[in-house]
């Protein structure tokens, strides 16, 4: 196994201290509701997701968000052929532009403060690992996740594939909690999937975001009811 598959293990592991089992995304609503009552639906649940939710818009957003960070990286230096040309904005407008609108996407409150954490606790974890951002600035989950993909020297396809799976495990995790689901079922379940997973990477690797639109309307409902159960086990 390459250093750069083990690398891309780390940062898929449940150990990442980012705080990723505290959410549901919604999942918890939907079992309150009775919508989530066994491992089949829950499997619907995710494959939908992964054909059409925001999730994908995030994932192909990946590549460009990484392209942005490294020209921004560059730009710090000496001036580089990455430099922004007359009247082009720079890296960092960019790249916070792109930030801000996939947390637009993103209709419940609860799930834009989930991402704005997550992505601050992974790009402190990387500053702590010694690759901080050239400058401070807030980034979102997709965002931070991109960098990490930069640093760490991982192919494109890995970055994009990586976020699909670890979203899918997270998932499953909070479903183990939720549903009658046990984690032998979950771990078949995470099998079932992963050729949905490594098809759903390749197609939005070339996929331009702002050509995607969000199919997830069930999720984003059900993100926003999270918001306002009155008991929860789920932060989101």
């Amino acid at each position: 196994m390459s250093d750069a598959s083990l690398r891309l293990l780390q940062l898929v592991s449940p150990a990442l201290p980012v705080g990723a089992f505290s959410y549901a995304e919604g999942l918890e609503a939907l079992q309150q509701q009775g919508l989530l009552g066994d491992a089949q639906a829950v499997r619907a649940w995710l494959a939908a997701e992964l054909a059409g939710g925001g999730l994908t818009i995030e994932a192909a957003s990946l590549t460009g968000l990484r392209s942005l960070l490294a020209r921004w990286a560059a730009l710090t230096g000496a001036p580089d052929p990455g430099a922004p040309g007359p009247g082009e904005p720079a890296p960092l407008e960019q790249l916070l532009e792109w930030d801000s609108w996939l947390l637009a996407q993103r209709d419940a409150a609860g799930m834009r403060a989930q991402q704005r954490q997550m992505g601050q606790s992974l790009l402190q974890l990387l500053a702590d690992l010694g690759w901080p951002l050239p400058s401070p600035v807030r980034l979102a989950w997709p965002a931070a996740w991109a960098w990490a993909g930069l640093v760490l020297e991982l192919g494109e396809l890995a970055v994009v594939e990586g976020y699909l799976y670890g979203w899918v495990a997270n998932q499953l995790s909070a479903a183990v909690r939720l549903v009658p689901l046990g984690p032998t079922e979950a771990q078949r379940l995470q099998l079932g999937l992963a050729p949905l997973i490594a098809e759903r990477a390749g197609s939005l690797l070339a996929a331009d975001p702002r050509q995607l639109w969000n199919a997830g309307v069930g999720a984003g409902l059900a993100q926003l009811r999270q918001d306002e159960l009155y008991s929860r086990l789920f932060r989101s």
